[in-house]
């Protein structure tokens, strides 16, 4: 059944957009108005140029809008307590496309559901948007549907993406502060540098003053940026594009996920946070039904960091060898030595599943009191390097001026 975008008013006089699924134009129009809405446009998904009416606006909000991961969280959610009420799947995506406020995400759906309509299985449906429902998605809604627990693997899924909405938020709300400190202690100093320390040194160097050695290297720094400003327009983006152009090489890539786990502080929030997901997702997999072998290729697949990726692999072939899990990672020396051991205990008491949900639990607060402790220590190290920097800045003024009150 086709999908129509509309833009018109309803009844209260208010604008309204969104989708809605109908035979033909007509029959889409006579839904609208049971719906309470007027049409000035009707388009077929996917037509180019095709109007009605005399209104020549075009809803441009769905190509603009990203998908979050809190978007897909709440979708997984709503769907999964409609599966779980017995509601048959053609009908739950029948409902839920009306709730979905994501126009990108609203119109994914709908497609979605069509082909549901029409025989496809919904993880095939999913699989043809995979920058917006991963490897692990999918699968997970596969393992589901062949198992007949499909209400018990959403559910697992959104308590997975909710999961994984809720550990983001707090990283960026723990660093929008030290962000913000970070941004007001480069302008500061570039103010004073460009500003105020010129007019000093040139003051000081007409009253034929001896200029200390501090005062030099400022006057040295200040002049370097007055004068090429440019340069540094030129060159510091040119370093930071060749840098990022270097660390998307698999080389690069390669040697910077290795050097991040060995940095303090981050080296080990990092790992934590690898830790936990591959714990976690590997769980959710193994409950869903999905086979460990296969499980592990997912897993592999979701892990970004090419040194714990390349550890992962290697365990899927040495489990594939007869080998078990616990082994492996405990000879890589990346994970930590109690993450093999309850592993270990879980797979020769076949809790093997339970045991990875605990090893998730523990690290995701971990990962939480790492995030807290890092923003307490980054707080006062910003401050201290602001004051030492505008504390250099003030000694090398006033280091002259006092020579000439001396006088």
């Amino acid at each position: 059944m086709p999908i129509f975008e509309y833009i018109g008013i309803d009844t209260k006089g208010k604008k309204a957009a969104g989708t809605v699924d109908a035979e033909n134009e007509r029959a889409a129009r006579a839904k609208l108005r049971k719906m309470g809405v007027f049409p000035t446009t009707l388009n077929s998904e996917g037509a180019e140029g095709k109007k009605a009416g005399l209104s020549l606006n075009v809803d441009v909000s769905k190509y603009m809008q990203s998908i979050k991961v809190k978007d897909l969280s709440i979708m997984t959610r709503q769907l999964s307590t409609l599966i779980e009420a017995h509601i048959p799947l053609v009908d739950a995506l029948n409902a839920l496309v009306e709730q979905i406020e994501n126009p990108k995400l609203r119109a994914i759906m709908a497609r979605a559901r069509e082909k549901v309509t029409e025989g496809t299985k919904f993880s095939d449906a999913l699989r043809g948007h995979p920058k917006v429902f991963g490897d692990l998605y999918v699968n997970m809604i596969n393992a589901g549907e062949s198992s007949g627990a499909l209400d018990i693997v959403l559910k697992r899924l959104a308590e997975f993406t909710e999961g994984q909405a809720k550990l983001k938020s707090k990283v960026t709300s723990a660093m929008i502060y030290p962000i913000i400190m970070a941004i007001v202690g480069v302008s500061l100093t570039t103010f004073l540098l460009v500003k105020i320390v010129p007019d000093i040194t040139n003051m000081l160097k007409d009253m034929g003053t001896a200029l200390p050695l501090p005062t030099q290297i400022l006057k040295s720094v200040s002049d370097a940026l007055v004068g090429y400003w440019y340069l540094f327009i030129i060159v510091i983006p040119l370093i930071i594009f060749g840098i990022k152009k270097f660390l998307k090489t698999p080389k690069g890539k390669a040697w910077w996920d290795r050097k991040v786990l060995k940095l303090p502080l981050f080296g080990n929030l990092t790992r934590m946070v690898i830790v936990s997901r591959f714990s976690r997702t590997l769980s959710t997999l193994l409950s869903s039904g999905v086979p460990l072998l296969t499980a592990m290729d997912i897993v592999s697949n979701i892990i970004t960091n090419t040194r714990m990726k390349e550890v992962i692999d290697q365990t899927r072939e040495s489990v594939r060898e007869g080998q078990s899990v616990a082994e492996p990672l405990k000879r890589s020396g990346e994970f930590p030595s109690i993450v093999t051991h309850m592993i270990a205990v879980g797979e020769k008491t076949g809790e093997l599943e339970q045991m990875l949900e605990r090893v998730a639990t523990t690290y995701d607060t971990e990962v939480e009191n790492a995030v807290t402790t890092l923003t307490t220590i980054l707080e006062p190290m910003m401050i201290l390097a602001m004051a030492v920097v505008v504390g250099f800045i003030v000694i090398s003024v006033m280091l002259p001026m006092l020579d000439l009150a001396k006088v």
